[in-house]
């Protein structure tokens, strides 16, 4: 499942982002590449160890925690801590599928889904579309600042080159409770349904009752935690 959620930051928030990431001291961005992904990356990181970093990563989190649709699509165990990157003229990211599994001080992380927030709008820049490949073949995300994108952790993905401007971004993975993406994506469209249909009917009725129910059995078969 490829999944859009809008406004995740607000255009405050993404200038603060922005403020705070325009001081920092950026580095190459093969420090967190894997040796396969460290022969296709060009592209600039803040350290993941920068207290500056670290604290807006908090924020993030903070705000994804109040998110419903990325509970709901995500449903995550755990959130590996934000970095930051940042693509100017002529820097990319060849096709790469992302590490299995990451490692942030002495916890590690099962990477069942990547996540982009993009932290500058489509008009800042050329080129730099995140481009993800499935069974319905390729698909290019460019999203408005504060806007992110949560796609499955094994896809095939590029970020094309950048032709104009500066293209900076927040990027993380997710746990999830629920480690298949076929089960995430039934169980977010029947969260949906749910909420669709307590929009027409109320909580309270048979209908709302039972899809309810039928959603807490599947994630009490499926999860993991």
């Amino acid at each position: 499942m490829l999944l859009h959620v809008e406004g995740v930051l607000s255009p405050d928030q993404v200038a603060e982002c922005r403020r705070t990431l325009q001081a920092q001291a950026w580095v190459d961005g093969r420090v967190t590449a894997g040796a396969q992904s460290a022969l296709a990356k060009r592209n600039l990181q803040v350290p993941a160890e920068a207290p500056a970093a670290r604290a807006l990563g908090e924020t993030i989190l903070e705000v994804l925690g109040r998110n419903a649709a990325f509970i709901s699509a995500a449903l995550p165990l755990k959130v590996f801590p934000p970095l930051f990157n940042r693509y100017d003229e002529g820097m990319g990211f060849d096709t790469h599928v992302d590490n299995a599994i990451r490692v942030s001080g002495q916890a590690r992380y099962r990477t069942d889904l990547s996540a982009t927030l993009f932290l500058t709008g489509p008009e800042d820049y050329d080129g730099g579309e995140l481009i993800v490949e499935d069974i319905y073949g390729e698909h290019a995300v460019k999203l408005a600042a504060g806007d992110l994108i949560l796609y499955p952790a094994s896809s095939l993905h590029r970020v094309a080159p950048i032709t104009r401007g500066s293209r900076w971004a927040a990027f993380f993975w997710v746990q999830s409770m629920v480690r298949t993406d076929a089960r995430r994506s039934l169980l977010y469209d029947l969260d949906n349904a749910i909420q669709t249909t307590v929009g027409k009917v109320g909580q309270g009725d048979p209908a709302v009752v039972s899809l309810t129910g039928t959603y807490n059995n599947l994630l009490r078969m499926w999860a993991e935690v």
